[in-house]
């Protein structure tokens, strides 16, 4: 009798003896030794099935509530049995399947971070398997950093830099930050490396002095820069960096941006407002969450707010990004109010939670009395009603954190 043979007999014989449930788990595990994971999928599918009184295959129909609710259970189990070891060996498109519903993604992220760091040698194997890390990372939203490593790596900047405009931009903003963090460091580095080759050769170190002071190096030699990147691509960074609160990347980004004020007028680029001189007004957003020309910076983005066009809502919400992020929660709350409301749909600043609300400036500012009442005045009584839990969730937590001879006293008085 043949192996095949063998295995058909050994399962007639177990489900006669221990029935259905028995024979799929001896299946099961038959097919977990051969690594047959598509196979076990199934198998696992048609157990379940047989273990809630349903035929194993076919169409089911509508089913109760509770025993769909038990047969998603059996299927999400099936998914993560069939899909991590797909992972762990490199088949990163069929896991994906399986895992895409039914695994926690940063679970999936570090998996696959892992598998990246081992993958062999470029080659054919190698291509393939970095493809598929990069479909699930990027284009799937999984880990968005890891796949514009990969892009940096494997593909350079310019693909970077365009994948994240159509892949990353539009995540959250706390999904956003560790790839845009990454854009950053990189050209920081390809500007860096550049600037040292200026002035020392080959033997350079790009680390040994940081771009400000070759920059101040240069002017004090009255010479410019030479140019050192793809001026497309330092604006771009320049505009993503924007949303790193991180002292790191934020001085980087001033730092790239000090040294885009030092390029000849004619390779640069005009901006949006409130950015038209991308070079001179990153410096100064960047730089004024350094410390550096705070009242300056300020003084332009309110400059560059009150000059907007009435549609056009960017400059107003840099301004209080900016004021926000300065700890200057009144001013930033002013700056919000001062919007005109016009009913459309949000800007990317907002739907990407890249921005505060108004309730959390209220609350930083102490300000509930000036948030209800222009709620009152534009008749927005969502946002009020918003406030008014927020402010009373605020004093109970007050309340709550007096000693209780205070508490009597606050009730006295």
């Amino acid at each position: 009798m043949s192996p095949a043979s063998d295995e058909f007999a050994r399962l007639e014989r177990i489900g006669a003896e221990g029935g259905g449930d028995a024979m799929f788990e001896a299946l099961a595990e038959s097919l977990a030794r051969q690594r047959r994971w598509h196979a076990l999928f199934d198998v696992r599918l048609m157990q379940a099935r047989t273990s809630l009184h349903l035929p194993p295959t076919g169409q089911l129909g509508d089913l109760p509530p509770a025993l769909r609710e038990a047969l998603d259970a059996h299927s999400l189990a099936a998914c993560r049995e069939a899909g991590w070891p797909l992972l762990d060996e490199g088949q990163v498109a069929a896991a994906w399947m399986y895992l895409r519903a039914a695994a926690p993604m940063a679970e999936v992220a570090a998996r696959l971070a892992r598998l990246a760091a081992a993958a062999p040698a470029a080659d054919e194997q190698a291509a393939r398997l970095y493809d598929e890390i990069l479909s699930v990372a990027l284009w799937e939203g999984v880990d968005p950093a890891l796949g514009i490593s990969i892009l940096l790596e494997t593909q350079g900047t310019c693909n970077a830099v365009t994948a994240y405009e159509q892949a990353v931009s539009r995540l959250p903003a706390a999904r956003q930050k560790p790839a845009a963090s990454m854009l950053v460091a990189h050209l920081h580095g390809e500007v860096a490396r550049g600037l040292a080759l200026d002035a020392h050769g080959a033997a350079a170190d790009p680390a040994a002095t940081s771009i400000g002071d070759r920059l101040a190096a240069l002017a004090a030699a009255g010479a410019g820069p030479g140019l050192h990147c793809d001026v497309s691509h330092l604006q771009s960074v320049l505009r993503i960096a924007r949303i790193c609160p991180d002292e790191p990347t934020l001085r980087q980004a001033w730092e790239l941006a000090c040294y885009a004020c030092l390029l000849p007028a004619e390779v640069v680029y005009p901006g949006e407002p409130p950015f038209e001189d991308m070079g001179r007004c990153s410096r100064l957003f960047f730089g004024a969450h350094l410390g550096h020309d705070v009242a300056e910076a300020v003084a332009h983005f309110r400059r560059a707010a009150a000059l907007a066009d009435p549609g056009d809502t960017l400059p107003s919400d840099v301004l209080v990004l900016l004021l926000w992020r300065l700890r200057r929660p009144a001013e930033a709350l002013a700056a919000a109010l001062a919007q005109p409301r016009d009913g459309g749909m949000p800007g990317i600043m907002h739907a990407t939670g890249m921005m505060p609300s108004l309730v959390e400036l209220a609350s930083a500012a102490a300000a509930w009395q000036s948030l209800l009442d222009t709620c009152r005045d534009r008749g927005d009584e969502i946002t009020f009603a918003a406030t008014l839990a927020a402010a009373a969730h605020h004093k109970a937590g007050i309340s709550r954190r007096q000693p209780p001879e205070q508490e009597s006293q606050s009730r006295e008085a």
